[in-house]
């Protein structure tokens, strides 16, 4: 880990407390809004969407001013975003609130990109690792951001708005820290420069798919069940800092084991782990359906974050294989923006279905999208096992 990678995991990890908040209580402040119950997550919804709608102008700017100049615009837009969701919740104006978080999207489309920019930072034989330790930065969102919601919630009379200010002030530090680090310069452009193949041919081969599919599906299902918790468990009769603790070990699940998931991609191989995070995500499953205590909550939840883990860190490295140097911008963007699709999605589903059709349910529709993930990745292996053993 050189000086940069340690400032990029710091970054890292004050993009997740900013997730994090939002998750916990953009959920419970809508709900408090909202004109009707189930579009209690549209606000959780605007932030994915955002991210979503982002990906194109951020592969732009990243391709115009290099990485540090797009990371420092998406960071005085999530300042700016933090200012107009706390003036959202002393209005008491909910499609205000959806409004700033969809702006915030576009940080969260800046902040996916991370993880890519620590590959760059590091030797080619240690880009796993550096992908994973990066993300391990993510820690410091477990920690800070549910004991952030949960201390800042009553700061003022208005519940939250004290969280969303203290964003704000999240974002300044980030800022300062971002000043501090150093990229690659970019390359010098050349007239008739070679620009790489197009999208279309890059997202035809299978390694790009899977890769898409498993961050996609990975996230999806995680931010489903995630982004239902607070819900759910205000339903059970739960106080927020018992879905503030919750929140805090599904974070750390996601996060601790980027400290070895890299050793594991590079002993065990890519998919073999990806194939345990879906099996991960299956016992998740298996504990939420057993019964809403505290306990249920609280190891599902970890269980959930370790899988993702696994599938996110696994499809950020395979997907480092479907893509040349001068074909990162758009492809990177493509790959986001299904994530950002399909967080869109299920952040809309797990406020309607937790709403209508309850916690029992919800896990057993998650059931869907894990499946497809473990299909996908046993197709590759049979693509990849066909290619070596031709008939």
């Amino acid at each position: 880990m050189n000086k940069n990678l340690w400032l990029l995991a710091a970054a890292q990890g004050l993009f997740l407390t900013n997730n994090v908040v939002f998750i916990a209580i953009n959920g419970l402040v809508g709900l408090s809004l909202a004109p009707l119950g189930w579009m209690a997550t549209l606000p959780v919804m605007g932030y994915v969407v955002g991210g979503a709608l982002s990906t194109p102008l951020v592969a732009r700017t990243q391709s115009a001013f290099g990485r540090k100049g797009s990371f420092q615009i998406g960071l005085l837009v999530a300042l700016a975003s933090a200012l107009l969701c706390a003036w959202a919740a002393f209005d008491k104006n909910f499609w205000l609130l959806v409004t700033a978080t969809v702006i915030a999207g576009y940080y969260s489309a800046n902040g996916q990109l991370y993880r890519f920019a620590a590959a760059e930072l590091a030797a080619p034989d240690y880009r796993e690792k550096a992908v994973s330790l990066v993300l391990a930065g993510g820690l410091v969102g477990a920690v800070l951001g549910p004991n952030l919601a949960s201390r800042t919630r009553n700061l003022f009379e208005v519940p939250f708005a004290g969280a969303y200010l203290a964003l704000a002030l999240v974002a300044l530090i980030s800022i300062t820290i971002m000043a501090f680090l150093k990229f690659p310069p970019l390359p010098p452009r050349k007239a008739n420069a070679d620009t790489g193949r197009p999208l279309r041919q890059i997202m035809k081969q299978p390694v790009f798919i899977v890769a898409t599919a498993g961050a996609a599906l990975g996230y999806g299902v995680m931010n489903l069940l995630m982004a239902a918790t607070p819900l759910a468990m205000q339903v059970c009769g739960f106080e927020f800092d018992d879905a503030a603790l919750v929140l805090e070990w599904h974070v750390i699940g996601m996060f601790a084991p980027g400290f070895f998931t890299g050793h594991l991609i590079k002993r065990f191989g890519t998919l073999t782990i990806m194939g345990v995070g879906v099996v991960l995500n299956i016992a998740c499953i298996a504990v939420a359906l057993t019964g809403v205590n505290l306990h249920q909550f609280l190891i599902a939840l970890f269980l959930l974050g370790v899988g993702w883990n696994f599938l996110f860190t696994g499809s950020t490295t395979l997907s480092l294989q479907a893509y040349r140097p001068e074909e990162k911008d758009r492809a990177q963007a493509a790959i986001n923006f299904f994530v950002f699709a399909t967080m869109a999605l299920t952040s809309f589903a797990s406020g309607a279905l937790v709403t209508t059709q309850g916690w029992l349910w919800l896990n057993v529709g998650s059931l869907v999208p894990v499946a497809l993930t473990g299909l996908a990745l046993a197709w590759l292996a049979w693509v990849r096992r066909q290619a070596h053993n031709p008939a």
